[in-house]
């Protein structure tokens, strides 16, 4: 999916759009599956519950970096280049949350004849707690 966002349309404190996803034992089995992540913590209840999580197993932190990565490309569309996504996991992903990306547009700068886009970004659960703050920095085509 390609869309159509240009340098000039894109403002500094502009927010993404919504991009959301419920996790849940199926979500984290497909994401496992791809990335060969099968880790008890993730797939057993009472192992992430020895693992000292009162709810039992929980959603792998890398899977809310790749939502990160889908909200940017989604919103920057196919030919854009993502060429910074950093971030840290401050609270756990428990089963059939809903996490939300959330990212605003901080900066934007022509540099060494690429367009670039600064963005804040967050993985938000159900609640409003930010469990992934971050940033990005995305490239796109004139």
């Amino acid at each position: 999916m390609t869309v159509n966002i240009t340098f000039d349309q894109i403002q500094i404190g502009d927010e993404l759009p919504v991009w959301s996803r419920k996790t849940d034992f199926m979500n984290w089995n497909r994401y496992a599956a791809v990335n060969d992540e099968f880790v008890y913590i993730h797939m057993d209840d009472e192992v992430g519950k020895a693992a000292l999580n009162e709810q039992g197993a929980f959603g792998m932190g890398n899977l809310r970096y790749t939502y990160m990565l889908n909200a940017l490309r989604d919103w920057a569309g196919d030919e854009a280049i993502i060429k910074e996504c950093g971030l840290q996991f401050r609270a756990i992903n428990q089963k059939n949350d809903i996490l939300t990306v959330t990212g605003k547009i901080t900066d934007k700068q022509s540099q060494d004849g690429e367009l670039l886009i600064f963005l804040e970004m967050n993985v938000i659960n159900q609640a409003g707690e930010g469990t992934t703050p971050g940033h990005a920095i995305v490239a796109i085509p004139e």
